[in-house]
């Protein structure tokens, strides 16, 4: 995973999937941002470790996982479906992004107002550069505003989350798991 905050999402989903990740031998590991997947598939792809891989990253980040399994030998000019059915899966814009379409503006901020935020937020949304911005580019850049608070409630809603509406990138990668 790019980071701490999708390698949470993970671990929460799987396990309100009923998914024992520890029994079935799988390590989630964040790589401490996507420009180390070169490193990291050098570790444990087919030179290394040799390790069946699937990760998770940010639309923005696309093109660097690309020229990392391009490196590491696992496809050249690999399409979005092609990343996919290697195991590589990507978010549009990023995970918080996903998630924060899949639970809908109110129930994020039912989660906020559960951690006693609510007010840090409603004074975020009244600064000038956010008064234009919609309801979901708010809640994002809240979201990112102080370190930890992406991994805080990466779980956070995970655990909101109605099963059947997870994030497809989340869905998929677990599949293929």
């Amino acid at each position: 995973m790019e980071g701490v905050s999708d390698q949470r999402a993970v671990e929460t989903l799987a396990a309100r999937s009923g998914r024992d990740l520890d029994a079935e031998a799988v390590a989630v590991v964040a790589m401490g941002g996507a420009t180390n997947i070169a490193h990291f598939l050098d570790l444990f792809g087919p030179a290394g470790r040799n390790l069946r891989l699937v990760g998770l990253c940010d639309a923005g980040q696309e093109r660097g996982f690309r020229r990392g399994l391009d490196r590491a030998g696992l496809g050249s000019a690999l399409t979005r479906a092609e990343l996919a059915r290697l195991g590589f899966f990507v978010c549009d814009t990023d995970l918080e992004d996903e998630l924060i379409r899949a639970l809908g503006a109110a129930a994020v901020e039912q989660v906020i107002a559960a951690q006693g935020e609510l007010s840090s937020l409603r004074i975020l949304q009244q600064q000038p550069a956010q008064r234009g911005r919609t309801r979901d580019q708010q809640l994002h850049r809240f979201l990112g505003t102080r370190s930890g608070r992406k991994i805080h409630y990466a779980r956070l809603l995970v655990e909101s989350l109605d099963l059947t509406r997870a994030p497809p990138p989340l869905e998929r990668l677990l599949a293929a798991i």
